[in-house]
């Protein structure tokens, strides 16, 4: 073999080892590092929606104390139970300021709403279709006597207000209701329960005569849902859920 037959050769031997070399070497870790680089940039994104995360909550856990305050302050305005006595005072505060005197506060059963079942009428239903009560039908039957479902979930609670004065004194009681709950833009302020005015009636006082007249109203009050509670199940400390360990841990996996 000549010489440049052999350096032919040693060529093609160079070419062939640096072939293998890439095939079998280079080429599965530049695969590899393609994937690494996927992943990382996977993790990085996943890494800046964690923070992101962190940072709302952190700025969630500041501003709590606040949203909790404002929560309750709004139950004021919706509470848990009927609260007559609550509602009788503020009543009789604005009755007070208004120079209207109280002539009658009774319940309305006949009210709007859809009638909320007893517990006992429920499961009397259920034994006589062989069915269960539903959980609405189960936490409504929890509801004060004379409470109905409204509109949105809410409870309501329809009253029947008598009183008498005079057509200022009445019209001072009116906006005396209606600004127990005040709205600007977003921002509500609350004094005492949501009440709503459905219909009224006047006439001349039977005693006193007129101008002196007898106010006769039918408002509703309301109630937050059955089985949720003023603030939902949180705390002063915290909301109504946390998020668990194992939340956590299930969400480090999908992102892996």
């Amino acid at each position: 073999m000549t010489s440049s037959n052999r350096i032919i050769v040693a060529m093609l031997a160079v070419v062939v080892l640096a072939g293998a070399f890439w095939v079998l070497l280079l080429s599965p870790k530049r695969q590899e590092l393609s994937k690494l680089e996927t992943r990382v940039v996977a993790e990085q994104a996943a890494l800046a929606q964690s923070r992101a995360a962190v940072s709302t909550g952190l700025e969630a856990q500041k501003a709590f104390p606040d949203e909790y305050q404002q929560l309750v302050v709004l139950g004021t305005a919706t509470p848990a139970d009927s609260e007559t006595a609550s509602l009788l005072v503020q009543l009789n505060q604005i009755a007070d300021r208004s120079k209207v005197r109280f002539l009658g506060f009774q319940l309305d059963s006949s009210g709007g709403g859809e009638a909320v079942p007893t517990e006992s009428a429920a499961v009397g239903a259920s034994a006589e279709s062989g069915s269960y009560p539903s959980a609405t039908e189960v936490a409504a039957s929890t509801m004060p006597l004379g409470a109905s479902i409204g509109t949105a979930g809410l409870a309501v609670m329809p009253y029947t207000l008598t009183f008498t004065g005079d057509f200022f004194q009445i019209a001072k009681f009116i906006r005396g209701l209606d600004s127990l709950v005040k709205t600007k833009n977003e921002a509500v302020e609350v004094t005492g329960r949501l009440i709503t005015i459905n219909g009224f009636s006047l006439g001349a006082d039977s005693s006193a005569g007129f101008p002196h007249l007898e106010g006769s109203f039918s408002v509703t009050t309301y109630l937050v849902p059955p089985g949720q509670g003023v603030t939902g199940g949180a705390t002063p400390t915290a909301p109504a859920s946390e998020v668990t360990g194992e939340q956590v841990a299930a969400t480090t996996g999908a992102s892996e």
